[in-house]
């Protein structure tokens, strides 16, 4: 049998694609193809590998665990895995969460801990906020509002979900402060309109919008949540999908503010590129959750995810990837910050750790997705992978690997200098390296 000359076409086209790279080969914040060319991945495949592509440790658990044994059923036989994984994550997570159930991915992870909220408070509705992404699955579709995108021609979602302003001081033209006293009393609105306190079960919120534009939420404005939670009885379930390990300088986003979560939901870096989620939250709270009602084949069940997710947080921790996320993240963002100075299409430049977004807007202030996606473009024919986000499309998103050093971080915004020259408008002052 001949070879196709493209097996690719074999796919399914519902997945867009950014670029024509087909890795074969990963070392720390590169990719490299058949030739090998290098790329720079300033994505981590969507902020997933955290502590870089193919990082000799996590390499080295995998294949020594493969060696051993690959899948046991959690619920017919558990890996001793499991059970250490989970004590390390308890040693790791904030605010007294000391129970955890392992799942696949993100979205699977969200629905798990929906469905713990409403076992635990015996109450029906959710509280999202505008801009969220929280899954592609049928129920966290419905909690998805980042992009008409996500929910195109999918009719008859999950009920009781219910959307609130999260607050976008740029977006609006307020301050900071403001926006979230705004957002907060149209919270206390919805409350009184849409749903009733004692059929709340929970807010559920991203620290750091990811989809909807990587948008930070402002302390007072979590402060607002948990007291609202605690007021109300609701669970504040934080989900920390793509801020978790380490991503925005802290092992976890909700310890820069000091908000307590009573669930927290965590995947993408825990396992460094093997698929696995969790969802953490008390004792008392998981005992509410009926036996039975929840499970799955996988989650917890495949070793090889478990092997990496431990030697993830060996990593991260003897690495301080943490501070180093922290550390770049401030070269970043000021070195964005001296390129918005001089292009005045950069309207906001905004993030946590390495976790950061660059806004563009037109002449009028408003969103320029075609600056973002031509300065996108110009990147990748530099061979630097960088991705978009934002309801309108407009921001170009930060995420490389927590490994990345200084030299590759000016690289990058050199690159990215000569991407602004080469798209600002006609008569702009542009980014040039040489303004």
């Amino acid at each position: 049998m001949t070879r196709d000359a493209d097996p690719l076409r074999y796919l399914a086209p519902v997945t867009p694609r950014l670029s024509g790279l087909r890795p074969v080969r990963g070392e720390g914040v590169h990719l490299f193809d058949g030739e090998g060319t290098r790329w720079t991945d300033f994505t981590s495949g969507i902020g997933v590998v955290n502590t870089g592509h193919a990082h000799p440790r996590v390499v080295a658990a995998v294949r020594a665990q493969a060696e051993r044994l690959l899948f046991a059923q959690i619920g017919v036989a558990t890996s001793p895995l499991a059970g250490e994984l989970a004590e390390r994550l308890v040693a790791l997570l904030p605010g007294g969460l000391d129970r955890v159930f392992f799942t696949n991915s993100g979205a699977e992870a969200t629905e798990a801990a929906v469905k713990l909220s409403r076992h635990a408070t015996g109450r029906p509705n959710v509280v999202v906020f505008q801009g969220s992404f929280h899954g592609r699955t049928h129920l966290t579709m419905a909690m998805t509002t980042s992009k008409t995108v996500y929910r195109h021609r999918y009719p008859n979602l999950a009920g009781g979900i219910v959307v609130a302003p999260f607050p976008h001081a740029f977006r609006w033209g307020m301050t900071e402060e403001a926006a979230v006293d705004f957002a907060l009393a149209e919270l206390d609105v919805l409350l009184k309109g849409q749903t009733a306190p004692d059929e709340t079960a929970a807010f559920v919120i991203e620290p750091v919008l990811g989809e909807g534009g990587y948008l930070p939420a402002p302390r007072r404005f979590l402060e607002g949540l948990r007291a609202r939670a605690d007021a109300t009885g609701a669970l504040l379930v934080i989900d920390e999908v793509q801020t978790g390990f380490g991503r925005t300088g802290r092992m976890w986003c909700c310890e820069h503010h000091g908000v307590r979560p009573d669930v927290l939901i965590m995947a993408k870096g825990l396992g460094s590129g093997l698929p696995i989620s969790a969802v953490a939250a008390r004792e008392e709270t998981m005992a509410r959750w009926e036996p039975g009602t929840h499970g799955g084949t996988y989650g917890g069940g495949s070793t090889l995810p478990l092997a990496a997710a431990l030697a993830t947080i060996d990593v991260m921790q003897g690495e301080r990837l943490p501070a180093n996320a922290a550390a770049r993240g401030a070269q970043l963002i000021a070195g964005l910050r001296e390129l918005q100075a001089r292009d005045p299409g950069i309207g906001d430049v905004r993030g946590l750790g390495l976790m950061v977004g660059v806004e563009f807007v037109d002449r009028d202030g408003r969103p320029d997705a075609a600056r973002a996606k031509a300065a996108q473009r110009a990147c990748l024919g530099e061979r630097l992978l960088l991705l978009t986000c934002g309801t309108f499309e407009n921001v170009i998103r930060w995420i490389p690997p927590l490994v990345v050093s200084d030299e590759r971080i000016d690289d990058a915004l050199a690159v990215f200098a000569r991407a602004l020259a080469a798209t600002a408008p006609a008569g702009a002052a542009g980014g040039g390296e040489g303004d």
